[in-house]
C-alpha cells in the first residue's frame, strides 16, 4: 500500500492499495518562478507567464544522438543551476510500481552536443541520476551501486562496490519503496564534494516465492524480498561517501539499525550536516537527528512520541537563514505545521486551530506566509488557505468555497507569483486555470474555471452527500448515487463501495464520486443505489482521534463503523431493499468486504472482494505493524481483524478475485481463505488471474474480463431495478 497520502483527497487507483490525489501533474518551474518547462513535440521548451510565450530550450536536433535519425524520447529532465546543461531521462523501465530505472543523456547547451551517461552500464539500469551542484559531474545508481562521472562521460568511478541484489546502495528494498515511498536513495552535498546515501542490508530478508505456471512448460518461481509481519526489516544506515576518494564514513545514528527505520534524510543547506528522521520498529517514536558528515556524530534535536503511529516526514523546509526547519505533526490532535529551531529548543506552532493542514503547498519565507489545503467544515472537500509563517496570524481562506464547492489543488510558483489552479467535484469534470497568484485573477488562454464551467452540462442525476450517525454515536460522511428516474415508493438494490483502512478515503467530493469503474454499464440507469462512506481510520481532515481510532483494530473498528452505518441507512430509507445489499472493495477494501460479509452476514447478502489481505500476518511489517502494533508478544489483534477468522460465518454470495503474480498482497492470502471456506463447507466463487499483479491489469483482455466478471456476478446475485 502506498502510505504518506495522509489527508490527500483521492480517487480510485487500482494499481495499489491506496488511491491517487486528484491534482494536476506537478509543474516543472524555473528557479525564478516566472516560467516553467515542458516537453512538447519532441523538444523541451520554456513557457513564460502570464502571456505563455514559448521558447525552445533543447531542440529536437540536440536531442538526436549522433548516428540516430530521431530524438530520444524524453521522460523527464533536470537543468543545471546555470541552465547550460540538462540531464535527460529516457528508455524507462518499471521497478515494482514506477518507472525508476532507464538511460540518461547529458545535453550541453553551450557545446550543442549530447552524451550518454553510464554508457558502459546495461541498458535501462541507471537510477536517479543527478547533476552535482556545480554541474560538472553526474551521480547515479546502477545494480545497487553508486557511481559518478564527468558530464562528458569520462572518468566514471564506482563510489560503492559491495552492491548486490540484497546489499542495496542508493535506493531501497521492496518494503521501503512500498510503505515509506522511498526510491531515490542518495543526495549530493551542497559543496558537491560528497554524497549522502542509504544502504539497506536485505541479506537476511526471506524470499517470498511467486510461481509462474503459464510462460513455460516448466513453472518457475519469482523471488521477492518481503519482510512479513513479525519478521525483522532490513538493516538501514546512512553513509557519506567522498567523491574524490570513494571512501564512505557511516553516520553514528544511535539505536539498532534493524529495529529502527530511517525513512527521510537530506542535507542541511549550506553546511556539512545531514538531517534525518528515525522511527522505531513500532513507528510510535520519531527522532530527528542532525549529523556531522565528517565525524559521523548524530545529535537528537527533536523527539516525538505517540500512543498510535507517527508518519514519515515530508521534506524539511529551512527558514530564517537556515536556523529553523519545518515539520508537520498531529501531536496536539490536529495535523499542523511547526517550525523548530536548529538546536531543537524552540518550537513554534504555525497553523493554529481545530483543523487539519492537509497538504503544504508553499512556504514563502520572504512574505511570511504559508499556503496549504484544508477543510475545517467539510471533510469531503479541499480548499486553499494561508496563515502567517511566524505563527502569529489567523487562518485565511484563499479559495472561494461558496462559489466553487468541491476539491481544489494548487501548484504555486516558487516566487508565489503564479499558480495553476485545478478544480473538480462530484458534479464537475476536472478543470484548470492559470492564475496571477498575487491578485487571484485567472489569465488562462482557454478561459477561467468559471468560463469553462459555463460550458459543462450539469449532470441530471447528481451524487448526494450525507451524514449518518451509527448506534455507537459515530458520524460518517458518505455519498449516494440514486438510480435514474428514482421513485421513493419503490425498493432498489444497494451496492456499498468500501476501502476502510488508513491508506485512503473514498467518500470525497471529487469527480470520481458515484462512479463504479468496474461496472460494465451504467449502475444508475440499471437501477442500483451506489454508496460509499468513510469510517474511523480513513485519512480525512477530522483530526487525529478520528484517523488513529483504528489503531490495533483494523478489521474490527472500521468494519463495525461501516456495518452500523449501513444498518442505519437501511432502517431509515424505505426505498433500500434489505434483501438486495452488496458490498465490494479492492485490496484493503477487499479485506473490508470479506470482514463485512463474514462478521455481519445478516446485512450484506453479496460481496465481491478483490486482492484482499485475508490474513494480516501475511502482509508486510512496515504497514501492518504501523497500524496494528508489533505482534510481540501476542498476535491476537492480527487474528481478531483477519477475515479468515470469520470465514465460517459466510451466508451470502461471495466472489473472490486475486492475481497470482501479486507481489504486494500475495496470492497466499487467497489460498489461506479458500482453505477456511472449504473446511467450513462454504460455497463461493473464485476468479484467479495468472501472473497478474495487484492491479490485475496486465495482459490482453484482462481489464475487460474483470469488469464483465464483476458485473455478471453482481447482476446474478444482487439483481438491479426497482421492485
Amino acid at each position: 500500500m502506498i502510505k504518506n497520502l495522509l489527508f490527500k483527497l483521492s480517487i480510485i487507483c487500482i494499481a495499489t492499495l491506496a488511491f491517487i490525489d486528484v491534482k494536476a501533474q506537478s509543474i516543472n518551474w524555473a528557479k525564478d518562478g516566472n516560467s516553467y518547462y515542458q516537453i512538447a513535440s519532441g523538444e523541451i521548451i520554456s513557457v513564460t507567464l502570464p502571456k505563455s510565450d514559448k521558447k525552445t530550450v533543447i531542440s529536437r536536433a540536440l536531442l538526436t544522438p549522433a548516428g540516430k535519425s530521431a530524438p530520444i524520447a524524453v521522460r523527464s529532465f533536470q537543468l543545471s543551476a546555470d541552465g547550460t546543461k540538462a540531464l535527460i531521462y529516457t528508455n524507462s523501465k518499471k521497478v515494482w510500481r514506477y518507472d525508476t530505472r532507464g538511460d540518461y543523456w547529458l545535453a550541453d547547451l553551450t557545446a550543442n552536443k549530447i552524451t550518454q551517461i553510464g554508457k558502459d552500464k546495461p541498458a535501462s539500469s541507471l537510477m536517479f541520476a543527478k547533476l552535482s551542484p556545480d554541474g560538472s559531474k553526474v551521480a547515479y545508481v546502477s545494480k545497487h551501486n553508486l557511481y559518478v562521472e564527468n558530464i562528458d562521460g569520462s572518468n566514471a568511478k564506482a563510489l560503492t562496490t559491495d552492491g548486490t541484489d540484497r546489499m542495496i546502495n542508493g535506493t531501497f528494498d521492496w518494503v521501503y519503496e512500498e510503505e515509506f515511498d522511498c526510491r531515490d536513495g542518495f543526495r549530493w552535498s551542497p559543496d558537491g564534494k560528497s554524497i549522502a546515501y542509504w544502504q539497506l542490508d536485505a541479506t537476511k530478508i526471506k524470499n517470498f516465492l511467486m510461481i509462474n505456471n503459464t510462460d513455460s512448460i516448466y513453472p518457475y518461481t519469482i523471488p521477492v524480498e518481503y519482510p512479513k509481519v513479525g519478521e525483522n526489516p532490513s538493516a538501514c544506515k546512512v553513509g557519506i561517501v567522498d567523491v574524490a576518494t570513494a571512501k564512505t564514513n557511516w553516520l553514528n545514528v544511535p539505536g539498532d539499525d534493524i529495529q529502527h527505520y530511517i525513512p527521510r534524510m537530506q542535507w542541511v543547506p549550506n553546511s556539512n550536516e545531514v538531517i534525518l528522521q528515525q522511527l522505531n520498529r513500532e513507528q510510535n517514536e520519531s527522532i530527528v537527528f542532525i549529523c556531522d558528515a565528517a565525524s559521523g556524530t548524530a545529535k537528537a534535536i527533536y523527539t516525538e512520541k505517540a500512543k498510535a503511529w507517527i508518519d514519515a516526514q515530508d521534506e524539511w523546509k529551512w527558514l530564517n537563514n537556515n536556523q529553523e526547519f519545518t515539520i508537520t505533526s498531529d501531536k496536539d490532535g490536529w495535523n499542523h505545521l511547526y517550525r523548530i529551531s536548529r538546536d531543537g529548543k524552540k518550537q513554534t506552532l504555525v497553523t493554529k486551530g481545530n483543523y487539519d493542514a492537509i497538504d503544504i503547498k508553499l512556504i514563502d519565507d520572504k512574505s511570511n506566509y504559508v499556503y496549504f489545503t484544508a477543510s475545517p467544515t467539510n471533510a469531503t472537500q479541499k480548499y486553499l488557505y494561508k496563515t502567517k509563517l511566524d505563527g502569529k496570524g489567523k487562518l485565511e481562506q484563499v479559495t472561494p468555497s461558496t462559489l466553487l464547492p468541491g476539491t481544489h489543488n494548487y501548484d504555486i510558483s516558487p516566487n508565489a507569483a503564479f499558480a495553476r489552479h485545478s478544480y473538480n467535484s462530484s458534479t464537475v469534470r476536472p478543470v484548470t486555470e492559470w492564475m496571477n497568484f498575487t491578485t487571484g485573477n485567472p489569465f488562462t488562454m482557454d478561459g477561467s474555471i468559471t468560463t469553462q464551467l459555463s460550458k459543462q452540462e450539469a449532470p441530471k442525476n447528481k451524487v448526494e452527500f450525507f451524514k449518518v450517525t451509527t448506534e455507537d454515536g459515530v458520524e460518517l460522511d458518505g455519498w449516494m448515487k440514486k438510480p435514474d428516474n428514482f421513485n421513493p415508493d419503490k425498493k432498489y438494490p444497494v451496492v456499498f463501495y468500501v476501502y476502510g483502512e488508513p491508506a485512503s478515503a473514498t467518500a470525497l467530493d471529487t469527480y470520481g464520486a458515484g462512479r463504479n469503474f468496474l461496472y460494465a454499464g451504467d449502475m444508475a440507469k440499471d437501477g442500483y443505489i451506489y454508496i460509499s462512506m468513510d469510517n474511523r481510520g480513513a485519512p480525512v481532515p477530522k483530526g487525529a482521534t478520528w484517523r488513529k481510532g483504528i489503531y490495533k483494530n483494523i478489521g474490527v473498528t472500521n468494519v463495525r463503523d461501516q456495518a452500523m452505518a449501513a444498518k442505519k441507512l437501511l432502517a431509515t430509507n424505505s426505498f433500500m431493499d434489505k434483501d438486495r445489499v452488496a458490498v465490494w472493495g479492492w485490496s484493503g477494501g477487499g479485506s473490508s468486504t470479506l470482514n463485512l460479509m463474514f462478521q455481519y452476514p445478516d446485512i450484506y447478502k453479496t460481496g465481491i472482494s478483490i486482492a484482499a489481505v485475508g490474513n494480516q500476518l501475511t502482509y508486510d511489517n512496515i504497514y501492518q505493524e504501523r497500524y496494528m502494533g508489533t505482534p510481540f508478544p501476542s498476535k491476537d489483534a492480527y487474528m481478531k481483524g483477519s477475515p479468515i477468522t470469520y470465514a465460517k460465518n459466510l451466508k451470502g454470495n461471495l466472489l473472490y478475485i486475486h492475481g497470482t503474480g501479486d507481489d504486494n498482497v500475495h496470492y497466499q492470502n487467497a489460498e489461506m481463505l479458500i482453505n477456511e471456506l472449504i473446511k467450513n463447507k462454504k460455497v463461493f466463487q473464485l476468479m484467479s488471474y495468472p501472473n497478474r499483479t495487484h492491479s490485475i491489469s496486465e495482459g490482453e483482455g484482462t481489464s475487460e474480463h474483470l469488469s464483465l466478471t464483476y458485473t455478471k456476478f453482481l447482476k446474478d446475485n444482487c439483481p438491479p431495478g426497482a421492485r
